[in-house]
């Protein structure tokens, strides 16, 4: 018989081989024409299809299939056992930490819809807007982070939001005429780029590849070739300059890291948020400072100079002069 615990109702209609008894019917009769009688007592109605009440498991006709029509003497006894095995179900959180459940949430950035606090994508929180960030957006210029108020930070009022502003403003100003002093005494002390011959250049070129020192590993397809100097005043340095070969794959910052420990000069770019203990790095030939996220095979060539300087802040596009 089919016991179908899961319908919605409490009987459940049988198939043609549920009502079909293969004793006391002969070879040539039809078993599906072999029905059952309705147990009601005063009905006893043969039917064809009948049905099967999941409470007391006997047959019942259309007319009784019905735990109320036929007086069931085990009523609600379906119903109890779908509420049992409803609740022998696992939950959705069965298995998982609190924390697991009650960190996952997007990110905060508004463009994105990435789901953090997973252990694939764990979450970066920012102490300054006081959110949580997946690992694409947790710089804060990457959310956008000074236009934002940080979460649970009072409303502050209109007199003191100009002094803020205004006090940031002249610590701005401070910094430009800073900046721009450093800038201006460091280009004095600064090597200039030779005028030569693309001939000339070929042959520098290759007599620095004969000299120049650098990972064994890097494959020579791959190599930049670069003279680095550390300014005097500001970078003072073990070894003051040096031939030296790159990853041309690198970025900027990962080449000041490598040029200071072979010159010897204090790096401490990861200790200190302050410019005036940050080195950064000049290009001589193109005459600017290089940004550290920047590659250097699209800013360098072979034979250029490099400089490591200190304290004269961020590349000159950051800051208007």
């Amino acid at each position: 018989m089919s016991n179908n615990d899961s319908s919605d109702t409490s009987y459940v209609k049988m198939s043609t081989a549920d009502v079909a008894s293969p004793s006391g019917t002969s070879a040539g009769t039809d078993a599906s024409l072999v029905g059952k009688h309705c147990q009601l007592e005063y009905c006893n109605q043969l039917d064809f299809l009948p049905f099967l009440c999941q409470s007391c498991h006997k047959t019942f006709c259309l007319d009784h299939r019905s735990e109320s029509s036929h007086n069931c003497a085990c009523a609600g006894a379906w119903a109890e056992r779908r509420r049992l095995a409803q609740l022998a179900r696992p939950s959705a959180g069965e298995g998982k930490r609190m924390r697991e459940l009650v960190s996952q949430k997007p990110c905060a950035d508004d463009a994105c819809k990435t789901i953090i606090g997973t252990s694939l994508v764990p979450g970066v929180h920012c102490p300054s807007c006081n959110r949580d960030y997946c690992l694409k957006h947790r710089l804060a210029e990457d959310h956008d982070c000074k236009s934002k108020v940080p979460i649970g930070a009072r409303a502050a009022s209109a007199a003191t939001a100009a002094a803020m502003q205004a006090s940031a403003k002249s610590a701005l100003e401070r910094f430009k005429l800073w900046g721009k002093t450093k800038r201006e005494e460091a280009a004095r002390s600064l090597p200039k780029p030779k005028p030569s011959t693309a001939a000339q250049r070929v042959i520098a070129v290759n007599t620095l590849k004969k000299t120049a020192k650098g990972d064994d590993k890097i494959p020579p397809e791959k190599r930049i070739y670069l003279y680095v100097e550390a300014e005097s005043e500001t970078a003072k340095a073990k070894i003051p300059k040096g031939e030296f070969f790159y990853n041309k794959e690198w970025v900027v910052g990962r080449v000041l890291d490598a040029a200071a420990r072979s010159l010897q000069v204090q790096n401490i770019n990861n200790q200190s948020s302050k410019e005036e203990d940050r080195l950064r790095v000049f290009h001589v030939e193109g005459g600017r400072m290089l940004e550290f996220n920047e590659k250097i095979e699209k800013v360098l060539v072979n034979g250029n100079t490099i400089v490591l300087l200190r304290g004269v802040g961020p590349p000159p596009d950051l800051i208007e002069m």
